[in-house]
Order: C-alpha cells, then structure tokens, then sequence
C-alpha cells in the first residue's frame, strides 16, 4: 500500500514541460495545469512575457526549439510535455527546429508528448507548413519509449484576423481559398483545453492522432457573413485572389516571398483536396467554440481596436 502511494505521488508531481507556453495553446495549457496544482515548466524565447506564469507558480525555462542541448535540460525530469513548432519562417527550420525536439525529447527520457499538428498531416509532402508537421510527427513516432498523441487541429479561427486591415482599407474580405469549400476551423482555446485534459489524463499510448475539427465546418462565404453581421458591415463581399495576388499581400504583409510561396501552397492543396480531414466528424473531435462566438469574442475586439488605432 505504501508503494502504491509513492507511486502516485511521483505521477502527481512529476512535472509537464510546455513548449510556447506565451502562445494561444500554450497559455491556456499552462494556466490549465498550474490552476490543477501541477509543476509546470514554461518554455519560452522571451523569460520577461514567462513571469506571468511564475507568479502562478510555474518554473520558467528559456531556450530556443532550434536548441537540442537547451531543451534537452528543459524536458530532463519531466512526465509529459506539450510540443510544438513555432510559426513558420521557412521550410528549413521547421527541419532544424523539429530535430531539435525529438532529439531532447528522446534524450531526456520523457515519457508522455501531447504534440500540435494540422489536419493534413498524414499527407508526406506538399502542403506548405503542413509538410514541416508531417515530418515533425514522424521524428516523434520513431522513438520507440515515447507515448505521443498527434492533435491535428483544423484551420484555426484566428487566422481570420489577418483580414481585419483589408476589411478597412478595401471594404472586403480577400484570400485564395475557394469560397464555396467547407473547411473545419477551431478557436485556440479550444485546442489548448483539449491538449490539457489529455496532459493531465496521460490516457493514450503508442502513437496516436486525433483530429480536433471545431464546432462545425464552414466556406469562406459563410465566414464573412458571419464576420459582416458582427461589425454592422452585413454587405461585406468575400472575393477569391489569385495565387498571385495571394502572394502579393502576404509579401505586404512582412512575409518573405520564400515564406508566402509555402503559404501559397498549402492554400493550393486545401483547395484540391489534398488537404482536408480524415475522421468523420464526431463529439469527440468536435469542440465547443462556434465562428459566431470568436467573431464577438475575438474578432469584434479586433476589429474596433485596429479601427481606434488607425
């Protein structure tokens, strides 16, 4: 009986290892653990935007994803970790970048890894980001004591929001993907508290997927409506771009033209079906957050903020 209870306390204790904790998954994955009493150790670039987290008492870490020696400390002794890949800058670092994890991750002896993926993921090549998560998710599969579960999560909501300065210069909203193709798409939070549950739980083993599709799939059209209705604009027009064109204001944007062509080609295998989800929709893969409620939570926010600071 004695034994029992020391094994439970050392589950209990053992410490989660969060990857992006400042980011939209990683916080609320974060806050989640420490707000369950667990040990939690953020990982972050910036060790000013992770004291958030310490006064919750969480162990703050800083360290680059590109950095196998760094990670390797920050994942030494822990349970479980949440993995993830930064935002892209280009198909290279994805390659450094998720090296480096599975590296640590395997060198550390962590046992349990909740990692973020895309739906799309299962596809080995040509589909922009996506690509850099398929070969991430095969570099984890191939160490043989890990239990990792692969979250492939739909086209998140937040992307929405680029199109916030073109709905106030243009008066549209404007983008390569087809207006008419449903597609699922998620809100943050929704992923984070997925990812959470399933740290907290450790209830999987092997190699696991699980497509985290949303509330429910929907065109580009059916998003501006949705968009238009919520800023009293309920005229507003979605127009599909050219590739071309696509390219060109995500170049506006700040975007590299060799980061925008890999943006380009995801928006290309969404649109031919290369990319698209694999499970039948289901309450398991489903989640809570409608496009209604990010568009009042989030995007009206948004919206009147950009419209104050202009």
């Amino acid at each position: 009986m004695n034994t029992l209870r020391a094994k439970e306390a050392v589950v209990t204790d053992a410490t989660h290892v969060i990857l992006g904790a400042t980011g939209n998954t990683g916080s609320i994955i974060a806050d989640s653990l420490l707000s369950k009493g667990r040990n939690v150790r953020v990982v972050g670039r910036d060790a000013g935007r992770l004291q958030r987290f310490v006064r919750k008492g969480a162990e703050a870490f800083t360290g680059d994803a590109s950095d196998a020696g760094a990670l390797t400390k920050a994942f030494r002794g822990a349970r479980a970790a949440y993995l993830l890949l930064p935002p892209i800058t280009s198909r290279e670092d994805q390659e450094r970048e998720s090296d480096a994890i599975a590296k640590a991750v395997k060198e550390s002896g962590v046992r349990y890894a909740v990692n973020l993926s895309s739906y799309g993921a299962h596809v080995p090549k040509g589909t922009g980001p996506v690509t850099g998560l398929h070969s991430s998710e095969q570099k984890l599969n191939a160490i043989s004591d890990l239990n990792v579960l692969h979250l492939r999560a739909a086209y998140f909501m937040e992307n929405n929001l680029a199109a916030i300065e073109m709905i106030h210069g243009m008066g549209l909203f404007g983008h390569a993907l087809l207006p008419d193709l449903k597609l699922p798409m998620i809100a943050t939070p929704d992923v984070g508290a997925y990812a959470a549950q399933r740290l907290l739980d450790l209830d999987f083993s092997g190699k696991q997927t699980r497509e985290l599709l949303g509330e429910r799939d929907l065109t580009m059209t059916e998003v501006t409506a949705v968009i238009g209705r919520g800023i009293g604009k309920p005229d507003l027009r979605y127009e599909q771009f050219s590739y071309g064109q696509m390219q060109q204001v995500l170049t506006q944007m700040g975007f590299s033209p060799k980061k925008a062509a890999v943006y380009i080609e995801m928006f290309t295998a969404v649109n031919t079906g290369i990319l698209a989800a694999q499970e039948s929709r289901s309450p398991e893969n489903s989640t809570p957050t409608s496009f209604e409620s990010f568009v009042q939570d989030v995007f009206i926010p948004a919206y009147h903020g950009k419209a104050s600071a202009a």
